[in-house]
């Protein structure tokens, strides 16, 4: 599971472009309910060296992600022609009351969390940017690698 920071690193205009876009305005969560059917919420995303979402304990998209992890962040688009762009991530959401988490993204934080909120902590699994120049779209894709195998020194075997 990639964090933020991990991501940044790996993929610098992506991760510039996708933190102005999420800062710009509402964001909005996909989320999967319990019968299987899609939600979407309003929310704001911090970026730190994490991404992080805080939300009433009593919401729904709470209980969506702890039930299943699986998260989609789209950020908000100006216009019908793309506007600034767009930008959006999915991976899985992790439900945090680890203080020092906490103190991160309340200092990463553009408003004051409520200290009802709950926090998760989400990872990053694929990204993918759309910019539109001269109404062509410009798009641009990362996508987090699986971890390779395990290398055995030669001459040795594996057991199970």
């Amino acid at each position: 599971m990639t964090i933020w920071k991990e991501f940044a690193q790996q993929a610098p205009e992506l991760a510039g472009f996708g933190k102005a876009r999420f800062a710009s305005s509402v964001a909005y969560l996909g989320t999967v309910r319990a019968d299987g059917s899609p939600r979407v919420h309003p929310v704001t995303p911090i970026i730190g060296e994490q991404l992080f979402l805080f939300m009433e304990p009593t919401s729904p998209k709470g209980k969506d992600l702890q039930r299943d992890p699986r998260y989609t962040l789209h950020c908000s688009v100006e216009d019908s022609s793309g506007g600034g762009g767009e930008f959006y991530v999915r991976g899985r959401a992790t439900l945090t009351d680890d203080p020092l988490i906490r103190k991160q993204a309340v200092h990463a934080s553009a408003y004051t969390p409520q200290d009802r909120y709950i926090l998760f902590v989400l990872t990053v699994e694929f990204a993918y940017m759309n910019v539109y120049r001269d109404g062509e779209p410009h798009p641009r894709r990362w996508e987090e690698r699986p971890s390779p195998p395990p290398q055995h020194a030669p001459g040795t075997q594996h057991r199970r």
